[in-house]
């Protein structure tokens, strides 16, 4: 009884697995590239409002020109969705979309990409 395995049974098994990695490749790649900047525009909650933001010495922001506040659970994203630390946007005027908590304080905020502050909120077509 021969408990070896053929070299034909090698050549097959070798030959499914190249099919089903490429397979994993080609179906795969459209996933990676994703450049369309119309995909890249975001969706912002209806109450989300437009302003420029410039970080003093976290949590001290200046909103439009006014003195402001991030409350202490802020959510900064960045242009790839990403959360960023406030402190490394120190002295960088943005342009944002931003929620405000119940206290008043800025709670969510998004960095817009030029696509995204090219668009107008719901709330400013009004």
């Amino acid at each position: 009884m021969n408990r070896c395995t053929t070299t034909a049974s090698l050549t097959f098994i070798r030959a499914v697995s190249a099919i089903l990695t490429l397979c994993f490749v080609t179906l795969s790649c459209p996933l990676l590239a994703q450049e369309n900047p119309v995909q890249n525009i975001r969706t912002f909650p209806l109450n989300a409002m437009r302003g420029a933001l410039v970080v003093v010495q976290p949590p001290n922001v200046v909103m439009n020109g006014v003195a402001d506040r991030l409350s202490p659970g802020a959510r900064i994203r960045g242009t790839n969705n990403m959360l960023v630390m406030s402190s490394t946007l120190i002295g960088q005027p943005m342009l944002v979309n931003y929620v405000r908590d119940q206290g008043g304080l800025l709670q969510e905020i998004w960095i817009l990409t030029s696509a995204e502050a090219a668009l107008q909120l719901p709330s400013q077509l009004h």
